[in-house]
């Protein structure tokens, strides 16, 4: 079971890994049956193929979320 301050410490090593890539839309920590683990969101496919599926021994999940962007504000 992975503990908060270790996956913190990973996501820290893996924000500096994939900070250059393309593609790579957020990087946080969820919650899964095995305590934590590091979320990275990726715009596709290709990009989730770059991301390693563990970082220091804590497991790394992708999810393809699409390219995000800011929302536009609408004036009434």
């Amino acid at each position: 079971m992975t503990d908060r301050a270790t996956a913190r410490a990973a996501k820290q090593t893996l924000v500096a890994q994939l900070s250059t890539q393309s593609g790579v839309v957020g990087i946080g920590l969820a919650r899964r049956d095995t305590g934590y683990v590091v979320k990275v969101d990726v715009a596709d496919a290709d990009a989730a193929g770059r991301v390693p599926r563990d970082v220091d021994g804590v497991r790394v999940v992708t999810e393809v979320v699409g390219v995000i962007r800011p929302l536009r504000s609408r004036t009434a």
